[in-house]
């Protein structure tokens, strides 16, 4: 991503041409969002996958009907070895990455005193430790390139969490201290780190699943309906792009205003 100070002209603020992002569980709701959108933007796609390889693929070939560019790479990213094992299949390639995104998570729902260790372990892997060592990854490579954009995706869990969520809380909460973190660290490399945090993002079969939830949202949030994958594509669009150019270490909220409602 530019990390230049020249502000880009209008036209080309939010453009991505010639720039390659990886894009972590790409294969679900808001993955597929974002990678649509980053690749509307000009972007190459690599659409990470774990388990649902059809999705992933369908994903390829929308991107490739818009004329878009977009490679489907499978990876248990909660696995030891396993990133470092992406990013070596990617350089054997010559693929360079240019913008991460760290969208991929697990959410399952389980009361406090329910939780196993092996459960509280397997969410901090799959939402933390795969994002850190994705990081670390991603940076090795931008470092020599005069830097690029990482964004994670976080929840606003992170700040409020929700009964049955505490591992999965825990995980965004930290998530975010990551990603401020990691900005410190960084930025003087040229590598930009930020956060997206969504509220409740709607999804197939939601309203059915979680009626109560999705009614007592719709009654609270300020503007009135739930969050959409292009929602926070959008976001996530913003901070890879140049009109973010000087920001970094920022968790953006995206939950239609939720974060403002008083909690009295």
């Amino acid at each position: 991503m530019p990390t230049d100070t020249a502000a880009p002209p209008l036209g080309e603020l939010m453009a991505l041409a010639g720039r390659r992002v990886l894009v972590t569980g790409a294969s679900g709701n808001i993955g597929r969002a974002i990678a649509i959108r980053l690749a509307e933007a000009g972007a190459s796609i690599l659409a990470h996958w774990h388990r649902d390889e059809g999705a992933a693929l369908a994903l390829a070939g929308r991107i490739a009907a818009m004329g878009g560019e977009c490679l489907p790479c499978r990876a248990d990213l909660a696995q030891p070895g396993e990133v470092e094992r992406l990013f070596a299949d990617l350089d054997g390639r010559g693929l360079e990455v240019d913008g991460l995104v760290n969208n991929a998570a697990l959410q399952p729902v389980r009361a406090f005193d329910e939780i196993e260790a092996g459960e509280w372990r397997a969410m901090q892997s799959a939402n933390l430790d795969a994002a850190f060592l994705l990081i670390q990854a991603a940076a090795r490579r931008m470092t020599g390139r005069g830097g690029g954009a990482i964004v994670n995706v976080g929840s606003i869990e992170g700040r409020d969490p929700a009964p049955g969520h505490a591992h999965y809380a825990v995980s965004k909460a930290g998530l975010a201290m990551l990603t401020r973190a990691a900005a410190l660290e960084l930025g003087p490399r040229g590598i930009r780190v930020n956060c997206v945090s969504p509220g409740l993002i709607d999804r197939d079969g939601l309203a059915d699943a979680w009626p109560d939830g999705v009614a007592r949202w719709l009654e609270r949030a300020p503007l009135g309906r739930l969050g959409t994958g292009a929602d926070v594509a959008d976001a996530v669009l913003f901070l890879l792009s140049g009109a973010s150019r000087w920001i970094s270490g920022a968790d953006l909220l995206v939950d239609g205003g939720m974060s403002a409602v008083s909690r009295w």
